[in-house]
């Protein structure tokens, strides 16, 4: 088990949004998100995945497959709302708008002319 691998309780929360439907596979899809997590956070190469999960081919495939779906983005937002809520926030940030009146500048000598003005 790496660092990386979901527990039980986040790959629960995956489950439930994109993968209504479960057949018997080879390989879990719990392992195939840990591997998916791993090359992530790591930055290894695809090839380079280690023996303890899938093939590296069948990882891309699902990975293609699952990004390319709509449940993936309702799974994002869903994981948002949830950050959000533990945070004491709103599910929907509220929008800002900064501009160079609101922002104060830390080293104003610095954007000083030539002549010092």
């Amino acid at each position: 088990m790496y660092p990386t691998d979901l527990t039980e309780t986040q790959w629960q929360f995956i489950e439930k949004v994109l993968l209504p439907q479960e057949r018997k596979r080879k390989h879990s899809l719990q392992q195939l998100w840990n591997a998916l997590f791993y090359l992530v956070k790591t930055g290894c190469q695809w090839r380079m995945l280690p023996k303890e999960y899938p093939k590296w081919e069948l990882v891309y495939y699902y990975y293609r497959k699952w990004f390319g779906m709509e449940e993936f983005d309702l799974l994002l937002g869903g994981l948002r709302d949830s950050v959000r809520l533990k945070l004491g926030q709103h599910t929907r940030p509220s929008p800002g708008i900064m501009d160079s009146q609101s922002v104060r500048w830390g080293n104003n000598r610095s954007l000083n002319g030539i002549d010092g003005k």
